[in-house]
């Protein structure tokens, strides 16, 4: 009850950040730009997926960025997670999209997402997207929306396939899609 209170408030305060962190994203996507970050405190990488104990946990945006200046501002907010250095990276094509932890997916991508996910696969990388069959083609967090509500759902047989280990406080506030780890 104690983490649903948190991200009530953090999904407060990202609501009543001032204009420049919502001047180009949408209220949706300031959520989820807030989601995305709170993902993070919730994973464990293994360490591989680190090249080394200084380097940056990077939060890759492939394809369309629908987040405006958000996820950024929440980056620079929570310069660190886990003793890494948060960095944002939004491009329209990653030739190595292995060297994210975070890899959000845009909707412009659905059509390569196969290929995307396949490029990816095997790789450490928290995959999130946002689109209708996400985690149907392996992908480990999608948001959904319920009504008005951002919701979203994991997949944590797709993330024990690659050794990321997400936290059963997170598990709990999700939709789980397949078995549950251990079940």
């Amino acid at each position: 009850m104690a983490l649903l209170r948190k991200l009530a408030v953090l999904l407060v305060v990202v609501l009543a950040l001032p204009g420049i962190a919502r001047a180009q994203g949408t209220p949706e996507y300031d959520l989820k730009a807030a989601f995305l970050y709170n993902f993070t405190k919730f994973v464990d990488w293994p360490p591989s997926a680190f090249a080394d104990a200084g380097s940056s946990l990077k939060i890759c945006v492939l394809g369309e960025d629908p987040f405006g200046h958000s996820l950024q501002a929440v980056a620079d907010e929570n310069e660190e997670v886990g003793g890494h250095k948060l960095t944002v990276i939004s491009t329209k094509s990653l030739s190595r999209p292995g060297g994210c932890q975070v890899l959000f997916i845009s909707r412009s991508e659905q059509e390569r997402l196969p290929q995307i996910l396949a490029a990816v696969k095997g790789a450490p990388v928290l995959t999130v997207g946002d689109s209708r069959g996400f985690l149907d083609h392996g992908g480990i967090i999608n948001f959904i929306l319920e009504g008005s509500k951002v919701r979203f759902e994991i997949n944590p047989e797709a993330a024990d396939r690659v050794g990321i280990k997400i936290s059963s406080k997170l598990l709990r506030l999700a939709r789980i899609s397949g078995p549950k780890p251990g079940s």
